[in-house]
């Protein structure tokens, strides 16, 4: 695995077992939406480059991820009544295996965000799957169950979100949103909790002291900061980074409230030692200086914005400059990260953005809700559009990029998308 010589590493969910060609988790190998790919299809339709499809028997919001020959993504049937890790083989979309949790039906969640949201991950020998209240499942890659464990109740009346992130021995999960939010770890080998930190929760789960709403679905992102392994998570109220071996909280960054609420769904973004990380619901956005311990708001944070679009999907960090996705409304924007300085906003494509970018042999890639796959140059001067490839189904998914192909999750089908 060709690793960029950064002051920060971006590791998320990789061991060394993986493959650089292989798309394990959420947002790829590093957890930073940045593919090592040569070459990658800039122009589909729903016939041209289409290796394969295959039907999908919900919609759902989770993305889908490859490992070897094997593809693997979640799918809720019976309005959240089975929650499924489906697996299937890359070569022609077939289902090889599907792992079925039953769990009550008619769960709280937002029609926009069906069950089985979150995205699974694996290293190459194991995948391991979070269904929120339903728990944590890890299945061998012939679709065995090793061990579940059930980590309480997550109820939130907009549904869940967070992915799995696998790290050496263990499972970095965040647990949330819901009356009870922490971050955990979880053995690999046998399910068991090494450690749990609770993040402190004025409200009910869905609203916060003020009667605002409140909840964070964003998923934890591995840097090595100061020489130190930490994750970095953006919780409802505020950016905290944690030692993956004991949960200890090692810095918080205050900011994210907004006047709306203590919202996040993005994970944080970085790059060197700088970090960007966007509240939800039109909330703040902040940039800050990455290290220390305690507190340090005043000593490393350089900029906060009040008031943004709705930041759903995640950007990528690139050079000085952050690519970001909006959801209202649906652009896209280039910033500058030293400053939180907007460079550029297009309203490509035309559709709102709940998927998140991700880079690949020089282009960016995200995907909107009306199915339209927007591919554009990473060009901090203007945005410029290399294609907009329509697929005529909804999505909320991000694309995963692995060895030239893309594989792309809409309501009704996955695609494989490969130069034909």
């Amino acid at each position: 695995m060709r690793i960029a010589p950064t002051a920060v590493i971006l590791l998320a969910c990789i061991s060394l077992s993986a493959r650089a060609a292989d798309w394990p988790a959420f947002r790829g190998p590093h957890g930073n939406g940045i593919a090592e790919e040569a070459k990658v299809p800039t122009e589909w339709d729903t016939t041209t480059n289409v290796k394969w499809k295959t039907a999908l028997p919900e919609p759902g919001n989770g993305s889908p991820i490859v490992v070897g020959p094997r593809v693997f993504l979640t799918c809720a049937e019976d309005k959240g009544g089975l929650r499924k890790l489906i697996c299937l083989d890359r070569a022609n979309g077939d289902q090889l295996w599907a792992g079925s949790v039953e769990f009550e039906p008619d769960w709280p969640t937002h029609k926009t965000n069906p069950h089985c949201a979150s995205t699974p991950a694996s290293n190459g020998k194991v995948v391991v799957v979070w269904h929120a209240s339903a728990g944590l499942y890890c299945y061998d890659m012939d679709g065995q169950q090793l061990w579940s464990r059930q980590l309480g109740e997550f109820r939130h009346m907009w549904g869940e979100g967070p992915s799995p992130v696998i790290y050496q021995d263990r499972i970095i999960l965040h647990c949330g949103p819901g009356k009870e939010v922490f971050m955990a770890a979880i053995g690999l080998n046998n399910g068991e909790v090494l450690w749990k930190t609770d993040e402190p929760i004025s409200g009910n789960g869905d609203y916060n002291e003020n009667k605002k709403y409140m909840g964070s679905w964003a998923t934890p992102v591995l840097a090595t900061i100061d020489g130190r392994d930490q994750f970095v998570c953006t919780m409802p109220t505020r950016v905290n980074s944690y030692d993956p071996k004991t949960g200890g909280i090692v810095w918080t960054c205050d900011g994210i409230r907004g006047s709306k609420g203590d919202l996040a769904y993005s994970s944080p973004l970085i790059r060197g030692d700088f970090c960007v990380a966007t509240g939800g619901f039109n909330g703040p956005s902040l940039g800050f200086k990455l290290g220390g311990t305690g507190n340090i708001t005043d000593k490393n944070r350089t900029w906060r914005l009040e008031k943004n679009p709705q930041s759903i999907g995640s950007g990528v960090f690139l050079g000085n400059h952050i690519f970001k996705p909006n959801a209202d409304p649906g652009t896209i924007q280039c910033l500058d990260a030293a400053s939180g300085e907007v460079l550029w906003t297009d309203r490509a494509g035309g559709g709102v953005y709940w998927g998140s970018i991700v880079a690949a042999a020089g282009n960016l890639y995200v995907t909107n809700q009306d199915g339209t796959t927007v591919v554009f140059k990473p060009n901090p001067d203007e945005f410029e559009l290399v294609a907009a490839n329509k697929l005529g189904e909804p999505s909320n998914s991000t694309p995963a990029i692995s060895d030239g192909q893309i594989f792309i999750r809409t309501h009704k089908h996955l695609y494989c998308i490969e130069h034909e």
